[in-house]
């Protein structure tokens, strides 16, 4: 017993003076932090702070493989898209607008350093986006959108009763965010200084002098340069501001981009601002939250933040539709490509058989309703999904809400249009306004359709109620047409397969042509590129056979957007503006800015994995032109057709001239409220 007892005293002497030679390092290691994982810290969360989540993004490094990757994969995969050397210099009137050499940015990237990965595909997202070119984007999963990152006062751009245009918050701000945000709410009201704390509420309909100390166009110019999607500058001002659209489910809120952003850049930001029914002026600070996307997949720490969101998965890349069955273990889960379309999600056949034009956005479209007091009251039954009809009280002006040109299935939608039209002329409706705010395209075929039923059969709807396209002929694109000539498609499924078109007189193409042959060689802006043949009617004979009689006087008819109408949305407008006389209205807007009715054109959009499709099912992967998979979860779009011009017919209609006939300026008596606005536009376009 003693002999343990003294065995314990020596023991403890020697850690003692073992403690006391050792001490200072022990205290060193003792007080050092401990590293935290930043992506843990943010992990199965729903609502952070956005500093948070740029710490996770910024905790990789860039991998050169992954960088030199993502380079060649978006490198060849841009020689399918037809823009590329127009938009080195776009004609007037966006020459100022479109004026960017992405190949020459690639090379630039491919040579630079960065700190993280998250500045690579930073340069990268918004070198792509200066192309103004909603059809061209880079998004990466990993990163875009996978937190969206909000304020709860949306902003929009009011015209007083002498003319004077100030932004204001939304009269409705509170309204949305207190229903859309209820659960962080309580964050933005402690947020608010002095007796405004608990207050948020008394925010909406502020008057904004300053944000961040500069003049709030300041943020939205700088905003414009860097938002892309749209050639106009006035379209990506007015994409900062509040608006609305007409979603399957009903009738969205758009928060606009001061309120929600895609990715997680801004903390807070400071406001001047004079609330309504008051003269005080102040200055308030609110912070920026972000919010998990329902579209991200689930992580406990870098490594499986990593694995689950940033590597290339289902859908990323193409497949043989001849020798490999696409994986089905998920098939529920949307395409990854299909998140940030700006149409509903269709169905996988549909997407195949009726080809699109479609904007992308690296912000998804988002489920915030708008407020039950804005939307329009009564539509009429035949109304289904994005296609809301509506009369208005003069009992002879119908409306069409549109939201998109595309829905859950092509064969519905096609036949509600003609429906809802055919039954608003049975009630006495001999006036039509079409309301396309923020329609993002959808269908090709469903655009040239509804011009159409509105305008009946004449020449310029028989047998093409569209425009006639081409696309790009380079050497790889070429090389797909011949494996299609020698039987490499036999049972007709890819977009190169020349059953798909029609010679320019609409005679449709002999199943085994070489249609890229002989080449259209041009030169445009110094650089030699090629096209295809001029291609003629893609939709006729229709599906189902429309009316032997126009359904509405297209001079009576009123095209409405607040400039964000594209692709399949633009083709129908142009074609309406500029072939049948129809008025055009952008709602909101600078008044010393020059307003487009509609934004980009192209003639079809589509993407790195259809173009990989095309390429594996002919049996070219392996050629050198061809792009190699993406290793990343990446999407990569492009314009694979390019409409030609009405007013020009030898030039695309992507880069003339489509100015509004009227820009109706917003008032707080109809602001955000569609049949106040639609109400407005009769009165000034039909005098009543």
């Amino acid at each position: 017993m003693f002999s343990s007892v003294k065995t314990i005293l020596l023991s403890t002497q020697l850690s003692g003076l073992l403690c006391l030679a050792l001490g200072a390092e022990y205290q060193s290691i003792l007080s050092a932090p401990v590293e935290v994982d930043p992506c843990a810290a943010i992990a199965n969360k729903t609502w952070v702070a956005p500093q948070d989540v740029r710490a996770c993004f910024g905790s990789f490094p860039v991998k050169p493989e992954i960088k030199d990757n993502i380079i060649e994969v978006v490198n060849k995969t841009l020689a399918f898209h037809t823009s590329v050397n127009y938009q080195r210099l776009a004609p007037p009137p966006f020459d100022f607008d479109v004026h960017e050499d992405v190949i020459g940015d690639l090379a630039r990237i491919s040579s630079q350093n960065y700190s993280t990965d998250f500045d690579l595909h930073l340069d990268l997202s918004r070198s792509v986006k200066r192309l103004n070119d909603g059809h061209c984007v880079y998004i990466n999963l990993c990163y875009d959108s996978l937190f969206l990152t909000y304020l709860p006062t949306p902003l929009i751009l009011l015209t007083n009763a002498t003319g004077d245009q100030n932004v204001h918050i939304a009269a409705e701000a509170f309204t949305v965010a207190s229903a859309e945000f209820k659960e962080e709410i309580d964050v933005w009201q402690n947020a608010l200084p002095g007796k405004l704390r608990g207050q948020l509420s008394t925010l909406s309909g502020a008057k904004v002098f300053l944000i961040d100390g500069k003049s709030p166009f300041d943020a939205v110019n700088q905003n414009a340069l860097i938002t892309g999607g749209y050639q106009s500058f006035g379209t990506r001002q007015n994409s900062y501001f509040s608006s609305y659209q007409v979603v399957s489910s009903g009738w969205n809120y758009f928060m606009g981009n001061f309120a929600q952003m895609s990715l997680p850049l801004a903390d807070s930001v400071e406001l001047t601002i004079q609330r309504a029914n008051s003269t005080d002026i102040e200055t308030i600070t609110l912070p920026y939250r972000s919010r998990i996307s329902p579209f991200a997949s689930s992580w406990n720490d870098s490594t499986t933040f990593f694995e689950n969101n940033c590597v290339a998965g289902l859908g990323t890349n193409g497949h043989d539709l001849y020798t490999t069955a696409p994986d089905l273990s998920n098939a529920g889960a949307p395409r990854p490509i299909s998140i940030f379309q700006q149409q509903p999600r269709l169905h996988p056949s549909d997407a195949r058989k009726h080809r699109q034009n479609v904007i992308l956005d690296t912000m998804p479209q988002q489920n915030i309703e708008l407020p039950p007091t804005l939307i329009p009251q009564s539509p009429l039954n035949e109304s289904w999904s994005v296609a809301q009809f509506f009369m208005l009280n003069d009992n002879r002006t119908g409306v069409l809400a549109l939201g998109s040109f595309a829905a859950s299935s092509f064969d519905d939608f096609q036949r509600s249009l003609l429906d809802g039209l055919t039954n608003l002329t049975s009630k006495g409706a001999d006036r039509l306004i079409v309301d396309v705010t923020n329609n993002g395209g959808g269908f090709i075929c469903i655009a040239h359709w509804l011009h159409r039923i509105i305008a009946g059969p004449k020449n310029s709807t028989e047998p093409q109620a569209g425009l006639d396209t081409t696309t790009r002929a380079g050497p790889l694109a070429q090389l797909i047409v011949k494996e299609i000539e020698k039987g490499g498609d036999p049972d007709k499924q890819l977009l190169y397969n020349p059953t798909n078109w029609a010679y320019a007189n609409h005679t449709k193409f002999p199943e085994t042509l070489d249609w890229m042959q002989p080449v259209v060689k041009k030169i445009i802006n110094g650089q030699s590129d090629a096209f295809s043949q001029r291609l003629g009617n893609e939709c006729q004979p229709f599906q189902i056979e429309p009316p032997a009689e126009r359904l509405f006087d297209p001079k009576k008819t009123i095209i409405i957007s607040n400039g964000r109408c594209a692709s399949s949305c633009s083709l129908f407008s142009i074609t309406m503006s500029k072939e049948e006389g129809a008025t055009t209205v952008v709602v909101g807007g600078k008044a010393d800015v020059p307003q487009q009715y509609c934004g980009i054109v192209g003639g079809q959009s589509t993407d790195f994995s259809t173009m990989d499709t095309e390429i594996k099912s002919v049996n070219l992967k392996n050629h050198s032109l061809a792009p190699p998979d993406f290793k990343t979860n990446s999407i990569q779009g492009i314009t694979w057709r390019l409409g030609f011009g009405i007013d020009d017919p030898s030039e695309p209609e992507e880069w003339q001239d489509h100015p509004a006939d009227l820009n109706l300026r917003l008032t707080e008596d109809i602001a955000n409220n569609p049949a106040a606005i639609w109400e407005r536009v009769v009165e000034y376009v039909f005098g009543d």
